[in-house]
């Protein structure tokens, strides 16, 4: 029986459901947009203005606050060691979890189970309960072996590893998974070792999933707040904590405050529009296998 142009196609969606979709992603989008609308319009206002009563329609606007963050705070200076110490963590993140994970796919070695159920179930503790271990191990080695951690960017780039590196590895042993072992033999025919394998077949072919892994470490890294706070000094902040600075005993320059969160998401928010098809090939490949 063939069906006339009137008649819908019994896979067709009803009206009311394109209908409730569209109004909830218009709630959705006005629930994520309105904080961000309210840190733009309040980054533009004079302090005074952010004191008083909200106004959804500025009087006027200055961009001095934007101007202003940059003295007010070492900001600079902060945001450079952020870039250091998350740019840092990444690399080395997506370094170690690429073999890692290697080993952990194509190889049966004893205790494997056991290393990939420890390394996940890492995963299920709070971060607050590492820190006080955390800071002890620091001030040990600086005390046994002289090597400075505790305020230290070197010391904050190990603390990311520790937290990164568990998911990185787990994420990437589902990828490498799902690619075919062929790959590998065939790569060994041609002459390869186990190391050409993966630097010439498997890595490139895991691109999606490295690039998903190095957007996870680095966003992680990034807005960290509770080690930053405890395991850095004036000269090794990162933004996360330098921003607190903005507050006083006596005021607190709520303008500077919205424009400079405001500065520094551009780089994530950049990063994460440009690699997000990346982003979303890498942490689909296993479930689609």
């Amino acid at each position: 029986m063939f069906r006339t142009p009137e008649q819908p196609s019994p896979m067709a969606q009803p009206k009311s459901f394109h209908w409730t979709r569209r109004i909830v992603l218009t709630i959705l989008l006005v629930f994520v947009l309105t904080p961000v609308y309210v840190m733009l319009s309040s980054s533009l206002k004079n302090l005074q203005d952010v004191q008083g009563s909200f106004k959804w329609i500025p009087s006027s606007l200055t961009i001095r606050p934007y101007i202003d963050i940059w003295k007010t705070v070492p900001l600079a200076h902060y945001f450079m060691n952020s870039l250091i110490v998350s740019l840092s963590a990444t690399v080395l993140s997506v370094v170690v979890a690429v073999f890692a994970a290697y080993a952990v796919s194509r190889y049966r070695f004893p205790g494997r189970r056991v290393f990939t159920v420890t390394v996940l179930s890492t995963q299920m503790f709070p971060g607050i309960l590492f820190l006080l271990p955390l800071f002890l191990i620091f001030v040990n080695i600086s005390n046994t072996m002289g090597v400075e951690l505790q305020g230290t960017k070197q010391g904050l780039i190990i603390t990311y590893l520790t937290f990164s590196l568990p998911f990185s590895i787990w994420m990437l042993v589902g990828y490498f998974d799902s690619i075919p072992r062929e790959l590998d033999e065939a790569a060994k025919v041609d002459g390869c070792g186990p190391l050409g394998a993966l630097l010439r077949v498997v890595v490139p072919a895991s691109v999606p999933g490295i690039i998903a892994v190095a957007v996870y470490a680095f966003m992680t890294a990034w807005g960290e707040v509770l080690f930053a706070s405890v395991l850095t000094n004036s000269s090794s902040r990162t933004l996360a904590v330098g921003l607190r600075e903005y507050a006083t005993q006596s005021d607190v320059y709520w303008n500077q405050v919205m424009a400079a969160s405001l500065v520094v998401s551009v780089p994530v928010v950049v990063g994460f529009l440009l690699l997000q098809r990346y982003l979303v090939a890498g942490l689909t490949a296993g479930a689609i296998k």
